[in-house]
Order: C-alpha cells, then structure tokens, then sequence
C-alpha cells in the first residue's frame, strides 16, 4: 500500500489505530476520540456559536465514523475523513435548525418528550444491550467524553438512575437529559457493535 508513504507520520500512527479499531478493540476506538476530540468539538463550536449544540455534534460525529469505520480506506489521512462527516453532519444540522421557524423548533421539542415518555424508563434494545455491558468494556470511551455526559451515562448505566432523577441530579431540563442521552447512548452502541458485544 504505497498510499501509506504520503501520509504524515500521526496519519500513519491513526492507520494503525484505525485497524485496530476495525477489529474490535475499544482502546483504539479511545485513542482515536481522544486525539481528535477536541479538535472536532472546537471546529464545530465555530460552525455553530453554542457550546452545547458543538457537545452533542461531536458525540454524534464520533458515533457516525465509528458505526462507519469499515468503510474508511486510507486514501486520505483519518483525520479528513473524520472531520469531513463531522462537517457534513453539522451543515445538516444547521440546515434543520434554519428550515424551521422557531415555534415548529419548540413543537419539535414537545413531541420528541412525548415520543420519549411513551416509552417511558423502559430500556430499549440498545440500553438494554449497555446496561448488559454496564459500560465496563466501555470505560475507556467513556473516560474519553466530556464530564456532562460521563455523569450522565455513570448515573444511568452504573447507577440506573430514571431521567427524572437524573435531571434533578444535574439540574438539567428532562429533554436536554434525554437528547444528550440518546446521543451518548447511540455512539456506545455503535462501539459495542463494532467491538463484537453482540
């Protein structure tokens, strides 16, 4: 693969993690999100103008590459092709956001709560699939994520806290409990089904 000779030597480095990473192996998976978390997160804070949307952004950058892993090839350095689909997915976000008129936003919102209370505290299969992992294979990742969602995965998942105690714990709104959940949530089972935790 002479591809490789054009790559920078932490490109090269990311390779090696990358096929780790495709085996299975969650320290890689780590390593990745560690070296570019920050990155990410400021880049996409640039692109949106609100700490907490650039948080839930780069969760979901992380959970999109991660579940697509497979697909990389080393044409080009990790990192492009990382940053290219946490661009792309904020472009769509920012899209959604100016489609519609705030009042839709705020209906949006209710009916997003409404959807979540219906199914209640009931564990869906991939929390069920977590809760099976109590996260401990997990640790690594979860170690590498910003304290707001470290707590609020360690209160659900080690402490199966139900949202509504959650959100008097961190004095979150039950909705931003929820959201920042089920993105968190969604990027550990993409792991877990990436690492053979069937």
């Amino acid at each position: 693969m002479e591809i490789g000779h054009e790559l920078s030597d932490k490109a090269k480095g990311d390779l090696l993690l990358v096929e780790e990473a495709k085996k299975g192996n969650e320290k890689a998976f780590a390593s990745l999100m560690n070296r570019y978390r920050d990155s990410i997160y400021y880049m996409l804070l640039k692109m949106v103008n609100n700490a907490s949307d650039a948080e839930d952004l780069t969760i979901e950058a992380f959970g999109k590459a991660f579940r697509s892993i497979d697909s990389y090839t080393p044409k080009f350095a990790f990192s492009t092709w990382l940053f290219k689909i946490a661009t792309n997915n904020c472009v769509d976000f920012i899209r959604k956001k100016r489609l519609s008129p705030t009042p839709f936003d705020h209906l949006q919102d209710n009916l997003e709560n409404v959807t979540v209370n219906i199914q209640s505290d009931l564990p869906d299969p991939e929390e069920s699939l977590i809760n099976h992992q109590k996260i401990a294979a997990l640790k690594d990742i979860v170690n590498q994520l910003k304290p707001r969602y470290k707590s609020l995965i360690e209160l659900r998942y080690y402490k199966e806290y139900s949202y509504e105690e959650i959100s008097s714990e961190l004095n979150l709104p039950i909705g931003t409990v929820k959201a920042q959940l089920f993105r968190a949530k969604t990027l550990l089972y993409n792991i877990l089904i990436k690492t053979g935790h069937r």
